[in-house]
């Protein structure tokens, strides 16, 4: 990885207001290189571009890291990363949240398998990448968390099998998807809507926190 990557990474997580160690920051930038690697067989992303990489991918990725951290506060918890394909944001999670412990779920085998050689690769015993439709998933996951993966309402119910007591969905968007929440199922309540910034990125984001309403 050249070195001007690892500047925008670390300038990008500063504006971030993230602390980050050299090590999860070398393991970021090893996983970009392993997507790249990976990429000219598998392709697992559209992108090709490193710099593209640090801001579609990592940095977007890493917007997720505070909110998800206000909300554990440092608690162990196990979280599922739905249709993770090369494992965006659940990898970039398991990297900088070494408390959590991470499943990335996808229907594609490739994709699952490269998590799994990332976990390998990169020595995260916390992350782990499975093969699956995530509604046949019953494990209880405290936190489950998609990137640009369905509409709210088909994440909210393919996965709601998996979701644990007390547990939260977590779903990054672009801009505030208000047509997708007025289409959610009656007993799914959004609590929370924070807008997101990606640094280097002019581009509307937005982190959607749901959970069941309870009755």
């Amino acid at each position: 990885m050249s070195l001007n990557l690892e500047a925008g990474l670390r300038s990008g997580v500063e504006a971030l207001g993230l602390v980050l160690t050299d090590t999860q920051t070398k393991h970021l930038l090893d996983y970009a290189a392993l997507i790249q690697k990976w990429n000219k067989v598998y392709n697992l992303t559209a992108l090709r571009d490193p710099a593209e990489m640090l801001t579609h991918h990592l940095l977007d990725s890493l917007t997720a890291v505070a909110p998800l951290a206000r909300h554990t506060q440092g608690q162990s918890i196990k979280v599922l990363d739905v249709g993770s394909g090369g494992g965006l944001p659940g990898v970039v999670l398991a990297i900088c949240m070494p408390e959590l412990q991470v499943t990335c779920v996808d229907t594609v085998a490739k994709k699952a398998a490269f998590v799994q050689q990332v976990a390998v690769s990169l020595r995260l015993p916390n992350l782990r990448g499975i093969h699956a439709r995530v509604e046949s998933l019953a494990d209880p996951y405290t936190v489950i968390c998609s990137r640009a993966f369905a509409s709210l309402p088909d994440f909210v119910s393919w996965s709601r099998m998996a979701l644990a007591e007390g547990g939260v969905w977590m779903a990054m968007k672009g801009k505030h998807p208000q047509a997708e929440i007025d289409a959610l199922p009656a007993d799914v309540q959004v609590f929370h809507v924070e807008p997101l910034t990606v640094p280097f990125l002019d581009v509307e984001r937005c982190m959607v926190w749901m959970a069941p309403q309870v009755t």
